[in-house]
């Protein structure tokens, strides 16, 4: 998978297209995923609401199963763990990581941060989780 085919992938998604997310890298290794800071998606004390950060680690945890499965895969399930607000940023960075791929089903891992203007971050969230191949 290159980034032009995630990007195409992500592209497909009306919800991803709704918040503007997008892939900024793909290699071997890992996906980052991102979507731009806005005050819509901030729940009643201003805070990114934990729905898009699990939003951010379902899809990209997927696009790291992706790295061994192909194009065609779910979301099996996962895990997130949330370890700081997200309060205020230009934008909202998940990078996720391929930890073992089988045949049908693949787990990766993914960190979330916080991505200030000037490119300080800060982590706000992690998880884990797997994905299947949908096509025999």
């Amino acid at each position: 998978m290159d980034l032009a085919e995630a990007q195409a992938v992500l592209e497909a998604q009306p919800f991803s297209r709704l918040i503007d997310a997008r892939i900024s890298a793909v290699t071997d290794e890992h996906v980052v995923l991102e979507v731009p800071v806005d005050d819509k998606l901030r729940q009643q004390y201003g805070l990114i609401h934990g729905g898009v950060l699990a939003y951010l680690a379902d899809n990209s945890l997927t696009y790291a199963a992706a790295l061994a499965l192909g194009t065609s895969v779910l979301t099996n399930g996962f895990t997130i763990d949330y370890v700081a607000a997200a309060r205020d940023g230009a934008c909202l960075r998940a990078t996720a990581s391929l930890m073992h791929g089988g045949r049908r089903k693949a787990t990766s891992r993914c960190e979330i941060e916080i991505v200030a203007a000037d490119g300080t971050a800060k982590l706000c969230a992690v998880a884990i989780g797997s994905a299947l191949r949908t096509e025999a």
